[in-house]
């Protein structure tokens, strides 16, 4: 007997307040557990707005949805305890070395002393940044912010986690010990949600892709069958090209 989804979601709308238009249009979505789902859509399709709803900070108009079996209605706090989130701007303390960022945010989760100066330890030696932990995050490159960022997101070990470009502005070495992480992470039970613009990564690294585009799911299946089902796509880009159009999506 198979498992039932760790998000369902069900006739879910999002309008925000003078808005004559919704964000979020009539979207169903389940996504099981043990997926690296990829969450793709041009600018203003609604990834930030559906993303907002999922982990706690934004109400729906109107549907329904749960996460690994509660909804914020009746479990945020249990929610939330098992969520991860990693925003694509830097959530750190700049003044403060990074392993000073990561023991403040891994005790805001409720951990604390062996297990967390271990888990922490362990991090930052995964991800390349040992001889580098006792030192101020604003010292840091792009990629070692990028780095101590995800440890900070995951340092509870999530059951389910949300990523908004993880690899964005990034050297090659950081993105591939990134990725790697992540793929540890999923391979040792997390579930991940992903949202960039990095088709080609997109690809490569997610079991499957859902498109939305006007607040709406469009399609949804693995890499490899939505380049199949679309007519003459190479790869993820035509397909997602093929959905959302080529009209540029500039938006203030």
């Amino acid at each position: 007997m198979s498992s039932p989804p760790i998000i369902h979601i069900e006739k879910l709308y999002k309008q925000y307040k003078e808005a004559t238009t919704f964000a979020i249009h009539n979207l169903n979505l389940a996504i099981d557990q043990g997926e690296i789902y990829g969450l793709l859509g041009p600018n203003g399709a609604g990834k930030t707005s559906l993303i907002a709803m999922l982990c706690g900070l934004l109400s729906p108009t109107s549907g329904s949805m749960t996460l690994m079996g509660w909804n914020y209605g009746q479990q945020p706090r249990a929610i939330k305890s098992n969520i991860g989130v990693v925003p694509q701007e830097y959530a750190l303390y700049p003044t403060l070395t990074a392993r000073e960022n990561l023991m403040y945010f891994g005790s805001m989760y409720g951990l604390k002393g062996k297990i967390l100066k271990e888990r922490v330890t362990h991090s930052l030696e995964v991800l390349g940044l040992t001889a580098f932990a006792d030192k101020r995050v604003e010292t840091f490159s792009g990629g070692m912010k990028r780095r101590v960022n995800l440890i900070a997101g995951v340092l509870h070990q999530p059951k389910l986690l949300f990523l908004d470009e993880p690899t964005v502005g990034v050297d090659v070495q950081s993105k591939t010990a990134i990725i790697q992480f992540l793929q540890q992470l999923n391979a040792l039970g997390t579930t991940i949600i992903y949202t960039s613009h990095h088709l080609v990564e997109a690809q490569e690294f997610c079991t499957k892709i859902g498109i939305i585009d006007q607040g709406q799911l469009f399609v949804q299946g693995t890499p490899n069958e939505l380049i199949a089902q679309t007519a003459g796509a190479k790869n993820l880009e035509d397909v997602f090209l093929s959905v959302t159009g080529k009209t540029l999506r500039d938006v203030v």
